[in-house]
């Protein structure tokens, strides 16, 4: 496997996708006439898309993997890595396609305050997560559903639940 080379923290790059990504949620709740289940939907469908081509460029010299878990081994290392500039800290699964990666210092959500006003939007800020995790999995021939849980800010579990092909 290719090792993807990560930008630094303050690189152009890194600077626009972090502005970018702390808007994206703050757009859909403020300016969108929508149910919070529609706008988490259309963001988790943004991120879908995002993920989908992001992981054929990044895969585009890789051998095809030998597994499901070597393609969530990527996901966890060097997909993980050029988004949130780290690793997964854990990675557990129970064989049966389930797979739960914990991150303890995810990137969006370590400048959150705990106060139940922004708990109660972190489904926004998920949402486009959750869907570059699926749409990397989706180009890499897996099928998935993919939820994230808060329980201490900034620590964030992200589920993959893997459907059968």
């Amino acid at each position: 496997m290719n090792s993807v080379n990560s930008t630094s923290q303050n690189s152009p790059e890194t600077i626009v996708f972090d502005l970018l990504y702390s808007q994206l949620p703050r757009y859909f709740s403020e300016s969108m006439q929508l149910d919070l289940n529609a706008k988490v939907s259309k963001l988790e469908q943004i991120g879908f898309e995002t993920g989908y081509r992001l992981v054929e460029r990044l895969t585009r010299d890789t051998p095809r993997f030998k597994s499901d878990l070597d393609v969530v081994k990527f996901i966890c290392k060097e997909f993980w890595s050029v988004l949130f500039k780290k690793q997964v800290d854990n990675l557990r699964t129970n064989h049966q396609g389930v797979y739960v990666l914990q991150d303890s210092k995810f990137r969006f959500l370590s400048s959150m305050s705990a106060s139940s006003q922004y708990m109660a939007s972190t489904p926004c800020y998920l949402a486009f997560p959750c869907g570059l995790i699926r749409g990397a999995l989706s180009n890499l021939g897996i099928t998935s559903v993919v939820t994230a849980e808060v329980t201490d800010l900034p620590s964030c579990k992200f589920q993959i639940q893997a459907q059968a092909a």
